[in-house]
């Protein structure tokens, strides 16, 4: 079950990386898709930086 939010994180970046490859085709205008990437990039590893966070006793 803790693997399904990194798996769905996977396919948005997957999704993402292929809607910039048809903004490099200017099937869709690049300044829309590039952020979709970086911020679908961005929270996975917000995601997968704070898991292992130290919280205290």
């Amino acid at each position: 079950m803790k693997k399904l939010p990194v798996f769905l994180m996977l396919m948005l970046i997957l999704v993402s990386f292929i809607l910039n490859i048809f903004g490099l085709m200017k099937l869709i205008p690049i300044f829309i898709t590039s952020p979709i990437l970086f911020i679908s990039l961005l929270i996975l590893c917000l995601y997968l930086n704070d898991r292992r966070r130290f919280k205290g006793f």
